[in-house]
């Protein structure tokens, strides 16, 4: 369903530069920040709330049926961005996306703050779901 279009010359680790999306249903991952399965707010450091990010980004995928194979594109909101944050970023993504698979096309967008001073990572997407595969 996800084919990775990347031209020459265009190659991030981890990262396609474009996917092409054939069939299924299209879901699309609203702003997910650091909270636990309570949704009380993970604190800590980037690495900590990043993966909490992710760990909530699996529950809603799970629920809906698909896994990280099936996200076309993340998008990070990084409070207080600085570039030594990205091997950060990579690590922590490649415990729950396999880049040797399609990874999603993705963007970092540096922000001042967030919602709350205490969140410093907040990550959407689109993920796509097998054509007849209903979640309601």
């Amino acid at each position: 369903m996800l084919t990775a279009i990347n031209p020459p010359g265009a190659a991030f680790p981890g990262v396609s530069q474009a996917v092409q999306i054939s069939g299924g249903d299209l879901l699309i991952l609203g702003g997910h920040v650091p909270t636990d399965e309570e949704g009380n707010l993970v604190e800590g450091d980037f690495e900590t709330q990043l993966r909490a990010v992710f760990q909530g980004l699996k529950r809603t995928l799970n629920n809906a049926g698909v896994g990280f194979d099936a996200v076309a594109r993340l998008t990070y909101y990084v409070a207080n961005y600085e570039p030594s944050m990205v091997p950060i970023l990579r690590k922590v993504r490649s415990e729950f996306v396999d880049a040797a698979h399609t990874p999603p096309a993705s963007a970092v967008v540096a922000v001042v703050q967030l919602y709350d001073k205490a969140v410093q990572v907040e990550v959407d997407g689109f993920a796509v779901l097998p054509a007849k595969t209903r979640v309601y």
